[in-house]
C-alpha cells in the first residue's frame, strides 16, 4: 500500500503545497486533534465546518464541535437510543457523521485513498486528475479533498442518486459523470473506469472498493472513535458486543477489525439491502438506500471478520425517514414517550444510517442483547443530504398522517424481526471470499494470487499496521514544503 517516492513529482507537489499553505494532517492528528498544533487551531476558529480551505484538511475526524462556524475539537458525537424507540434492551449507540466537511465520513475514506499516494509523489495535483467511482459520498469526499489540495476532481456516481449529490458536486468544480443505474449499479461504474484508463492517461483511479487507503482510515479513525466513547459511556459490567456497518465499499466495516483487538468477543454485522441481498444469500436486484454499492464482494472486505448479515427493506428505511422528519412523525413520536432532544436529532440520521439502526435492532433481538450489551453503528450522514427524497414522498404518497406514522412504528421499529438474516460460519465466510473472484479477478484483472493473500489474517494485520509509516511520510513532506513555518 506504500508506495516507493517519485522525487520529482514529490518535489513539485511540495512546492504546489507551500504556494497554497497547505499542510498534511497525519493519521495521529485526526484520530487525537490534542495532537495539531496551537497555530493550527488558531487558524481554524476563522474558518467554517465546510468551507473550501486547505485548514479544514485538518477537519476530518470524529471529534468535531457541532457547529458551522470557528469550532474546534470536542470527544466526538453520538447519539444513544432509548428501548421506547428500539424496543430492545441493549444500548444501541451511532456516531455522527454530520460534523465531517461535506457532512458523511466518506471524506476521511478519500483522504486515505488520496495522501499515500500524494505524500510520496505517486500522484501529480498539477498534471493529474484523481478520479473518485462512487455511488455518492465517496465522490463529494474526494471532491472536496481534491478542492482543498487544488487540484482536479472527477465524480462517476449513478444517475439516481439524489439530487442534492450532483448540485454539490457541479457547485465545487468537479467534473460530474453519471452513469447508468442505481445505488447497486457498481460495475457500471467500474466499466466507467476502465474506459477512463483506455481514453485519459492524465487521470489516476481512486477506487474506494479496492483501496486500502479507505479501510485502513476507518480501522484507526472509526474504530478508534468507537473505542473511545465505549470507555466513556460504558456502565459497571457492560460489554461492547456488535458493531454494525452497511457495506458499501467495506471500509467502514472494517472498524470491526479494530474492535476485536480489543473486544474478541464483538459481532461484526454486516448491513445490506434487502432488495439486493448479496451477502444474505448471493442475490441482486436494485434498491433505493443511499450509501450502499452492491452486487459483488469490495476487495478491501475482510469477511473473515464479518460474523453476521442482515437485509433491510427499502420501505422500511423510507418509512422510517419520513417518521424521523416530518412534523406529524416527530409529534407521534412524542406521544410514545420519545423525549425531545432525541426527536430533534432524528435528522441526523440519512437513509444508510436509518438502515443501519433497523440491522443494530436486528442484532440486538437475534442475539438477545440484554441492557448490559452494547451496539455500536456510524450515522454516515444526515438527511439534509436527501430533503429531495422527503419531497419525493409526499409527491407519490401524499401528506404524512398520523396514522401513517403510527403503523412505521409499529411495523419498523416494534415490528423489527429476525428473519432476512444469516449467522456466518468459517464455510459461509470463505464462500463470500471466494465470490470475489467473479468481480476482482475475471472482471477487474486482479491476481488470484492476491485474491489468496486476502484469506490470510496476518494480510490484515501487516496492512492495517502502516498507519506509523504513513504518518512519517506524511510529517517529512511537511517539512519539504515548510508550511508550518509559515503558520
Amino acid at each position: 500500500m506504500v508506495s516507493a517516492v517519485n522525487e520529482s513529482v514529490l518535489n513539485s507537489t511540495a512546492k504546489h503545497c507551500r504556494e497554497r499553505g497547505i499542510l498534511i494532517p497525519t493519521l495521529s492528528q485526526q484520530k487525537d486533534p490534542s495532537l495539531i498544533p496551537d497555530a493550527v487551531k488558531n487558524r481554524l476558529k476563522q474558518v467554517g465546518l465546510w468551507d473550501v480551505d486547505p485548514i479544514n484538511l485538518f477537519r476530518i475526524t470524529w471529534k468535531n464541535e457541532p457547529v458551522e462556524q470557528g469550532g474546534l475539537f470536542n470527544d466526538g458525537n453520538w447519539i444513544e437510543f432509548p428501548s421506547a424507540l428500539t424496543g430492545v434492551d441493549a444500548r444501541i449507540i451511532g456516531i455522527v457523521g454530520n460534523y465531517f466537511p461535506t457532512g458523511a465520513h466518506k471524506v476521511g475514506a478519500a483522504f486515505g485513498c488520496l495522501v499515500p499516494r500524494l505524500v510520496t509523489g505517486q500522484f501529480d495535483p498539477l498534471s493529474q486528475k484523481a478520479v473518485w467511482p462512487s455511488t455518492g459520498n465517496y465522490c463529494r469526499g474526494g471532491a472536496f479533498d481534491c478542492a482543498l489540495l487544488g487540484c482536479t476532481a472527477v465524480a462517476i456516481l449513478p444517475e439516481e442518486m439524489s439530487a442534492e449529490r450532483f448540485a454539490w458536486l457541479k457547485d465545487i468544480g468537479a467534473e460530474v459523470i453519471a452513469t447508468p443505474g442505481c445505488e447497486s449499479n457498481v460495475k457500471e461504474i467500474y466499466d466507467k473506469c476502465w474506459e477512463i484508463r483506455d481514453t485519459r492517461k492524465d487521470c489516476v483511479i481512486f477506487n474506494q472498493f479496492e483501496e486500502f487507503g479507505n479501510a485502513m482510515w476507518h480501522y484507526h479513525l472509526t474504530g478508534g472513535i468507537i473505542e473511545d466513547i465505549y470507555n466513556r459511556v460504558r456502565g459497571e459490567g457492560d460489554r461492547l458486543s456488535a458493531y454494525i456497518s452497511s457495506t458499501g465499499s467495506a471500509g467502514t466495516i472494517a472498524a470491526g477489525d479494530f474492535l476485536r483487538t480489543h473486544h474478541p468477543h464483538i459481532i461484526v454485522t454486516a448491513s445490506e439491502a434487502l432488495q439486493c441481498p448479496t451477502l444474505l444469500n448471493f442475490g441482486f436486484g436494485g434498491h433505493r438506500i443511499e450509501g450502499i454499492g452492491d452486487k459483488h464482494v469490495p476487495w478491501v472486505h475482510n469477511v473473515r471478520n464479518t460474523d453476521f448479515v442482515t437485509a433491510i427493506d427499502d420501505e422500511s428505511c423510507y418509512g422510517l425517514m419520513r417518521l424521523f422528519n416530518e412534523p406529524t412523525g416527530q409529534k407521534y413520536l412524542n406521544t410514545r414517550g420519545i423525549k425531545d432532544e432525541l426527536i430533534e436529532m432524528l435528522p441526523l440520521l440519512g437513509l444508510s444510517a436509518i438502515s443501519n439502526l433497523a440491522s443494530a435492532i436486528k442484532t440486538a433481538k437475534y442475539y438477545d442483547f440484554e441492557s448490559r450489551d452494547v451496539v455500536f453503528m456510524p450515522l454516515t450522514d444526515a438527511m439534509s443530504l436527501y430533503a429531495s427524497r422527503i419531497e419525493e414522498e409526499n409527491t407519490t404518497h401524499g401528506p404524512y398522517t398520523k396514522e401513517a406514522a403510527a403503523r412505521h412504528f409499529a411495523m419498523y421499529l416494534e415490528g423489527v424481526t429476525t428473519d432476512y438474516c444469516r449467522e456466518l460460519g468459517y464455510a459461509d465466510r470463505k464462500a463470500l471470499h471466494n465470490f470475489k473472484y467473479y468481480t476482482w479477478v475475471e472482471q477487474q484483472q486482479r491476481d488470484v494470487e492476491d485474491l489468496r493473500k486476502l484469506w490470510d489474517p496476518d494480510f490484515w494485520t501487516e496492512t492495517f499496521s502502516q498507519a506509523e509509516q504513513w504518518d512519517q511520510m506524511i510529517e517529512e513532506f511537511n517539512e519539504r514544503s515548510g508550511v508550518l513555518a509559515d503558520f
